[in-house]
């Protein structure tokens, strides 16, 4: 295969080092306005709040491509720091609501402002054709992992 005779072998490792510039970017950014005790995870999960007006935990973990353990420690901490509410359901209780408080609504505005720069930063050396380009490329391979089983002998 082509891949494997080039240096694209890479690409997943290139795709890390974004990823994890991009947590450290939003971690720098949320600290300077006032936000230290939150990570990008959070931002990601207050950005899913914003756009339904509640959820479910494991809708969370769906939307934010996270296990639902690890989803219920960040909401947790979201509604210790007052950012989210979490109310049982009427017909089970087993399942909790998750949404913004009105303190997360306010963070979920700088969270806007704080991803805008963040996208401002990182397109800056790219044109809008580019830009489409990427995004596609990127899909299609995220898309090729949705098609192969986690307990495949791939993985």
């Amino acid at each position: 295969m082509f891949y494997m005779k080039s240096n694209y072998s890479d690409i997943l490792s290139i795709i890390s080092k974004i990823h994890a510039d991009a947590a450290s970017f939003l971690k720098t950014e949320l600290k300077n306005k006032g936000y230290p005790e939150l990570v990008s995870s959070h931002g990601n999960i207050l950005f899913q709040l914003s756009q339904n007006q509640q959820m479910t935990m494991t809708q969370i973990a769906a939307a934010v491509h996270r296990d639902k353990s690890t989803t219920t420690v960040l909401v947790n901490k979201l509604i210790k720091e007052g950012y989210v509410e979490c109310e049982g359901s009427e017909k089970d209780s087993r399942i909790k609501k998750i949404r913004l408080s009105a303190k997360g609504e306010e963070l979920s505005s700088s969270m806007r402002k704080i991803s805008k720069s963040l996208q401002d930063f990182y397109y800056r050396n790219f044109n809008e054709e580019e830009i489409k380009q990427l995004y596609s490329l990127l899909k299609k391979l995220s898309d090729s992992f949705d098609s192969c089983p986690t307990d495949s002998a791939v993985f």
